[in-house]
């Protein structure tokens, strides 16, 4: 068996970095995917190597040469590759394919050798590497019956995104057979280009071979293995992190992107915090009809979508303020106090981190589960010297809750100490209290000194779309703040989304009911498990202390690399103690993490004491 690897294209989306190498020589981590991947090829004992030049062809040569690669290598020149595509790269290295059994590869790809080894080792003889189609891939995509057959090849120009559940992505891995290449594709490879021409791409010859009536190639499934293809630079920075062979580097790599997991396949993301059961189909459905006009149209002003918050929560538009996400409001109302500010730690580290440490006051419990009563918060600040207090509800991470009696009570006796009170209720719909919120009329109009933030992203499981309100009696602060943010802070698809929310309320409540229900019993598993403390929660995510001697770091390696399940970890927020705080997600994906991380204390726990 042989290799060939087309490497003649000129990458241009990569723009400066493929300014004076070719695509192939682009280095991953430090190791050019040519270097990386000929020694992968190296360890199956091939009996050649054909590579396809074209753009800077001999700087690639000379590069190889330096590699002390064992297995013998061929080199193919294409002379025009600025003008043809790789059907011509192909059928410029035909005549090989004809004299022995094959490795097909595109040279824009990293993969793990497992990859490599799961053709190899297949019994069949000609297949198409594939993998089932996410949002990241790009490029051809086929149908496959439940035998493996490619029953359709579909090139990116015949791509319907309404039928993606049932595609797969052609890795650019393949094995052909002898018999395959000089039977059927070297024929119908003369053929096309002869009709086409030969700016074309190799997998159209694929396509017309799967047309016949006998099927001469299958696919292999991938099932996880990793690999990615390098167009652009973003590409590069995402393979960078799954493929960066230092463990403790390729967390820190994937924690530090807070967000946009979509691109990485198949994890399972317990860190961010969102509802799993809302929203509704239909209410995405109605969300997609109007997407065309949404993308093309501007959204209205602050003056409008201030309307369009106090209609969904029902207080008086002069009261109510609209933000880029909560953060985006967080940071405005920080700017606009001043003294003193009282912390309850741990705690969401954007409110501490926007104000200065200096005039920061800490409470912090003084018990494992840091938890707390209204009274307690009471005790410590009263004697306090602070003009501001903010408090989290449930907290995060603890899951700690205040009832609304005891806030009201906090309400009372900030006022009475001048203090304005800053209540942060964006997991509160998640509580048992079906009465939780503060963002009511009559609470804000009695309450001029307090403020309440909720985030629509977490509460209503539309993250992307970037929502966040802030209510408070404090007319004169909302309005400066109204100045303070973009007049477009937000988007056409956020502002449609409060335009139609309302409609769906009947589906948030059941939403509700599910959350608090999956919490319970996943709290419930999670007690169970041999190492595992579990502290109780009141909101969309609990946080669980590791038996004495289990690193949380540690844990929360094995559980990435393993099992492609990230988690948050929490030793900077509890001065180094063992907790992690994991996202509440729906029963599959909360039963996967638990068998996960049974697996992984079995292998990290001290027996415990009858």
């Amino acid at each position: 068996m042989q290799a060939i690897i087309l490497a003649a294209g000129m990458g241009k989306r990569l723009k400066e970095l493929t300014k004076n190498n070719t695509k192939c020589m682009v280095k991953v981590n430090g190791v050019t995917l040519i270097d990386r991947m000929l020694h992968q090829i190296e360890n199956q004992h091939l009996s050649r190597i054909v590579i396809v030049v074209g753009y800077e062809g001999q700087k690639l040569i000379d590069y190889i040469n330096t590699l002390d690669i064992k297995t013998p290598i061929v080199y193919i020149k294409n002379p025009i590759y600025e003008k043809t595509n790789n059907i011509y790269s192909l059928a410029l290295a035909k005549e090989f394919l004809c004299q022995e059994d094959t490795l097909l590869f595109e040279s824009d790809l990293i993969f793990e050798d497992a990859v490599l080894e799961t053709l190899v080792n297949d019994p069949r003889d000609t297949l198409a590497l594939v993998d089932k189609y996410e949002s990241w891939m790009d490029g051809t995509c086929v149908k496959l019956s439940e035998d493996d057959c490619i029953e359709a090849f579909v090139p990116g120009k015949h791509f319907k995104f309404n039928e993606i559940s049932e595609y797969y992505k052609t890795v650019n891995i393949y094995k052909f057979s002898k018999h395959f290449s000089k039977n059927y594709y070297v024929p119908f490879l003369d053929a096309y280009q002869e009709a086409l021409g030969e700016n074309e791409y190799y997998e159209q010859v694929l396509r017309v071979i799967t047309m016949l009536d006998e099927p001469v190639i299958k696919a292999k499934r991938l099932e996880g293995q990793r690999w990615y293809e390098i167009d652009d630079i973003q590409d590069l920075d995402i393979a960078e992190s799954i493929f960066t062979p230092d463990e403790d580097e390729r967390v820190r790599l994937l924690q530090s992107r807070f967000g946009g997991y979509w691109r990485y396949p198949k994890l399972l993301d317990f860190c961010y915090l969102v509802n799993p059961y809302f929203p509704p189909k239909k209410l995405k459905d109605e969300l997609k009809s109007i997407f065309d006009i949404l993308l093309t149209e501007y959204p209205s002003g602050m003056r409008v979508n201030s309307l369009l918050a106090a209609k969904n929560f029902s207080v008086h538009q002069e009261n109510i303020l609209v933000g880029n996400g909560a953060a985006e409001l967080i940071k405005s109302l920080l700017s606009h106090l001043s003294g003193k500010v009282g912390f309850i730690r741990p705690t969401f580290e954007e409110y501490p981190n926007r104000y200065d440490r200096e005039n920061s006051v800490d409470f912090i419990p003084d018990n494992w589960d840091y938890s707390y009563t209204v009274d307690d918060v009471i005790e410590y600040f009263e004697d306090k010297d602070i003009n501001n207090l903010i408090l989290i509800n449930p907290d995060n991470p603890s899951g700690n809750y205040i009832p609304k009696a005891g806030l009201c009570r906090l309400i009372d006796w900030a006022q009475h100490k001048n203090i304005k009170l800053i209540v942060d209720e964006s997991f509160a719909d998640f509580s048992d209290e079906l009465d939780n919120t503060l963002i009511t009329q009559d609470v804000l109009s009695a309450n001029p000194h307090l403020y309440v933030m909720k985030s629509i992203s977490k509460s209503y499981g539309v993250p992307g779309l970037r929502l966040g309100v802030l209510a408070s009696g404090d007319t004169e602060t909302i309005a400066k703040m109204k100045k303070d943010v973009a007049i477009w802070n937000i988007n056409s698809f956020a502002e449609f989304y409060m335009q139609i929310e309302e409609k769906y309320k009947k589906d948030y409540v059941v939403a509700l009911e599910k959350v608090r229900a999956e919490r319970k019993r996943f709290q419930a598993e999670l007690a169970k498990i041999t190492g595992v403390r579990v502290i109780p929660s009141q909101a969309n995510f609990i946080m669980i202390e590791l038996e004495e001697g289990i690193s949380p770091k540690d844990l929360l390696k094995r559980l990435m690399i393993k099992h492609n399940i990230l988690v948050k970890e929490l030793a900077t927020k509890t001065n180094g103690r063992n907790y992690l705080r994991i996202a509440v997600r729906n029963t599959a994906d909360n039963n996967a993490l638990m068998e996960a991380m049974k697996a992984e204390l079995m292998q990290l726990c001290k027996p415990r004491n009858p």
